[in-house]
């Protein structure tokens, strides 16, 4: 009986780079738009312990399939560990046979940094170079690395709810990259100067204020993954151009775009569309250097396999 490869996070680590793992994303988002893979609904599980189990399918028409199985504990960093764990497993298209079994958060954590940089390439303004980090957490380092990749960062402006986290990655960070990392004491001071600002929070209620973000800034929400949580204010979100990943998914789990829309700030056309069509240019983007730009980040379940995939392909 034939082994079915595992991979781990650190074998994850060694073969996807944050800059294959934005031009693997931008192939993705492309073939998402123009029908070449299937992107379901998630199904999300509430469990009787008060967290979630969630399961995200996808299917490629060009050999493979499978699925994200995830754990949901919002409070685990309590105990320092990941709040999302789990495994995809990607089967042959053909046969149906288990192709290989992959460590789902390593794969989500350089992904979600990908698909924020892909985004950030296509809607900030091409002279963005101050960085705003909300939330110090494992989607912090994976937004530093790729978002470099698309623009020339001079300063990353950091805060956290745990101030020794903060200014611990604000250290690490600046060693590793030599660029000018500051640990903040309030989220205001984080982003008021910022042009490109990432929030990356398990917070239920808005962590931005409208007031605090200047004429130009581009915003990767990304933290609230439910439609009961959200990072921005309605009035914020009226304000800007918004894009997501994918509309159903909006449509379904954004707090970010439902709260607003239910306390009709904006109509459902508030959404301009999908980073596919952005590539795709079916639709515009960024229409001057004074738009505030949202991409609205939810995950989709084709970002995880492609990336799955690559991995067990890779030598």
């Amino acid at each position: 009986m034939t082994s079915i490869p595992f991979l781990s996070a650190e074998d994850v680590k060694h073969r996807l780079s944050s800059a294959e793992c934005v031009s693997l994303m931008i192939e993705t988002f492309r073939k998402e738009d123009l029908g070449e893979c299937t992107q379901y609904l998630r199904t999300v599980i509430p469990m009787p312990n008060t967290n979630i189990m969630a399961a995200m399918p996808a299917y490629f028409n060009d050999g493979y399939f499978g699925m994200k199985i995830l754990s949901v504990y919002p409070k685990n960093y309590l105990q320092n560990l990941p709040s999302h764990q789990g495994e995809i497993i990607v089967y042959d298209e053909k046969t149906g046979s288990v192709k290989g079994i992959v460590d789902a958060m390593s794969v989500t954590g350089i992904r979600t940094g990908a698909c924020s940089a892909v985004a950030t390439d296509l809607l900030a303004r091409k002279d963005a170079s101050v960085l705003a980090l909300i939330g110090c957490g494992h989607q912090a380092w994976s937004h530093l690395a790729a978002i470099r990749e698309v623009r020339e960062i001079s300063e990353v402006r950091v805060y956290d709810q745990i101030e020794e986290k903060a200014q611990t990655f604000a250290r690490e960070a600046q060693a590793l990259y030599s660029v000018n990392v500051i640990a903040c004491s309030s989220v205001q001071e984080t982003v008021e100067t910022a042009d490109i600002v990432c929030t990356l929070t398990i917070s239920s209620s808005p962590v931005l204020h409208v007031s605090w973000i200047k004429e130009g800034t581009h915003i990767n929400a990304v933290g609230a993954c439910t439609p009961t949580a959200r990072e921005l204010p309605g009035i914020l979100v009226q304000k800007a151009r918004l894009f997501c990943d994918s509309v159903e998914s909006v449509m379904h789990e954004s707090g970010d775009f439902l709260f607003p829309l239910k306390e009709k700030l904006i109509t459902e056309d508030h959404l301009l569309g999908t980073i596919g069509q952005l590539l795709n240019e079916k639709i515009q983007g960024r229409l001057s250097d004074q738009d505030i730009t949202i991409f609205e980040s939810l995950g989709m379940a084709a970002e995880d396999l492609a990336a799955a995939a690559y991995v067990l392909d890779k030598e």
